[in-house]
């Protein structure tokens, strides 16, 4: 099943629905502002039907998707000075923030080997709206096969997970074609120096740029 995910009616349709089928412990398909994204509530049943549909090594985790700066510390998350620093700077923003804290709210298998878990306050207006309205952090990986380039849009995800979506276990929300942008840049930011881990959309000079000796 899909439904549509372009305009400020559509989302506001689609909010009720997707609320009903995360709190399931079903799947979503959806846009961002980067690729298309898989995901789920960051509970350990649902991630653990994700990394099954994604094919995913259990040991590698998903990212969060978060609706404002202060629902990562909602759930028990710790800004370090320099991911304040950053996310004053990018977010909303395709930049992907590690941080400390959490435990006893989120699962544990989110985290990476540095401790951490990473969060992005997106900039995607339906699925900021969708997160604020859910209540909760959106798990978040590309909507791909080990290996392969993240489908472009709605029409692409569907026949990659063809089986789950006639099943009801995958809901595509569908937001039209994105354009061939980068994923977002992941930086570690659970030491007192933080680290990039990957450079994405945002460029480590940009980062430099904006926040100087608190940039990785």
């Amino acid at each position: 099943m899909s439904l549509p995910f372009l305009t400020p009616d559509d989302v506001a349709r689609a909010i009720p629905v997707v609320r009903a089928h995360l709190a399931a412990g079903k799947l979503l398909a959806y846009p961002t502002e980067t690729v298309y994204g898989l995901g789920c509530a960051p509970t350990e049943a649902a991630l653990t039907a994700l990394a099954s549909l994604k094919g995913r090594p259990p040991k590698k985790p998903f990212l969060l998707l978060v609706s404002s700066e202060k629902m990562p510390e909602d759930w028990g998350l710790v800004y370090s000075r320099a991911a304040a620093a950053l996310a004053a700077a990018f977010w909303p923003g395709p930049l992907t923030l590690i941080l400390k804290g959490g435990e006893g709210r989120l699962p544990d298998r989110l985290r990476g080997a540095e401790g951490g878990i990473g969060v992005r306050y997106t900039s995607h207006r339906g699925i900021r709206d969708l997160v604020e309205a859910c209540g909760v952090p959106l798990t978040s990986t590309s909507a791909n096969r080990p290996g392969s380039p993240p489908a472009a849009g709605a029409e692409g995800v569907e026949p990659l997970f063809a089986d789950a979506v006639r099943a009801g276990e995958l809901l595509v929300l569908d937001g039209g074609v994105l354009g061939n942008v980068p994923p977002s840049t992941i930086v570690d930011c659970t030491e007192p120096l933080p680290r990039l881990v990957r450079e994405g959309a945002i460029p480590r000079g940009e980062l430099r740029r904006a926040v100087g000796r608190l940039a990785p």
